[in-house]
């Protein structure tokens, strides 16, 4: 798909400064960008690029002020990353079509119906008492448990499973080898020392607007449900254990796990690598480090980073201090010595 400059601010309602007829191919980063890209600058240490950068287009801040002269166009608007993110999902709207129908072989359990728009890939099975929503998009090779509901809008590429009994909202999308539904890690030690399973018979909800990330896993409940909010991002490898509830457009990176029964509250932004024990509550808004380890509850608003975790602030200067610790300790070795 090809767009001028002009076209683009058009549809990104920004402010226009330089040609507006140079055409736009694709997006490029600012570092890389050549002859016929868009780019974008939203973090100020990439500003030098600016000056340089073979980008046809870039998209700035409404106050950005140039030091010297720029040669691409300017594109300004109010928030240049979230532009971006708008700008590429209207093109790959327009530019990725989604099949329709029904490809063959599929096992579709009887009284399944095939809603407006749907498409099912080869060798897909879906199970009795299953619902499908208008315009899914089941790629081959997934398998969709019985009684399970998938709702409308929503894509499963190659390879998902859902157990039995999952409910997944509107306009979701699990990426290749999800798992939603699988047993919760139950087991009850006896007197000979073995473990006995305890049968996991809740279930998982999944909200609306989801994006689930490859090889992430959300358990079924012991009783009760799961749950995973409504415009919840989850990374790829990721842990979300039985009776854990996820709150609204909370943010989770890759390989965090969280143990049973955790209530992580909405709004929340959790880096790669994180762990949660179980049964803790996690405030709204929260802020967690990346490998930070989270043993007690997390107040709402609070910014913890480290293992334990304690306030970001705190973590950063006891950084300072443990680098200091070698030269302290032959400080203190050469005092000794004096004595």
């Amino acid at each position: 798909m090809t767009l001028t400059a002009r076209k683009i601010a058009d549809l990104v309602h920004g402010v226009l400064e330089g040609s507006g007829d140079v055409e736009i191919h694709s997006f490029a980063k600012i570092e890389e960008a050549g002859s016929g890209t868009i780019t974008f600058l939203a973090n100020p240490k990439y500003t030098h690029h600016i000056y340089t950068t073979g980008a046809d287009a870039v998209l700035v801040r409404n106050d950005f002020i140039p030091e010297r002269p720029v040669k691409a166009t300017l594109i300004r608007v109010e928030d240049p990353y979230v532009t971006l993110s708008e700008l590429m999902t209207m093109v790959a709207k327009a530019s990725q079509a989604h099949p329709e129908g029904l490809e063959s072989p599929v096992s579709i359990a009887e009284g399944v119906l095939m809603p407006e728009g749907a498409y099912v890939g080869a060798f897909t099975y879906i199970a009795k008492d299953v619902k499908l929503g208008k315009g899914v998009k089941i790629y081959p090779q997934c398998y969709v448990g019985e009684g399970s509901v998938i709702g409308e809008g929503t894509i499963m590429y190659p390879g998902v499973k859902i157990y039995r009994g999952s409910r997944i909202g509107r306009r979701c999308i699990l990426h290749s080898g999800v798992v939603v539904g699988s047993d919760g890690f139950g087991f009850a030690p006896t007197p000979s020392g073995e473990y006995e399973k305890i049968p996991q018979i809740g279930h998982v909800e999944i909200g609306d607007d989801v994006e689930i990330g490859s090889n992430t896993v959300v358990d079924r409940a012991t009783m009760g449900a799961t749950k995973i909010g409504d415009g919840v991002k989850l990374d790829n490898l990721i842990q979300v254990a039985h009776n854990v509830s996820i709150g609204n457009n909370t943010v989770i990176a890759a390989q965090t796990g969280i143990a049973g029964s955790t209530q992580i509250g909405s709004m929340c932004m959790i880096g790669g690598q994180v762990g949660f024990a179980g049964h803790l509550t996690i405030g709204d808004r929260s802020v967690i480090g990346a490998q930070s380890g989270i043993p007690n509850n997390v107040a709402s608003g609070s910014r913890l980073m480290g293992y334990p975790a304690v306030p970001a602030g705190e973590f950063a200067r006891n950084n300072v201090y443990i680098k200091k610790l070698a030269s302290l300790y032959r400080r203190v070795d050469k005092l000794e010595d004096k004595d």
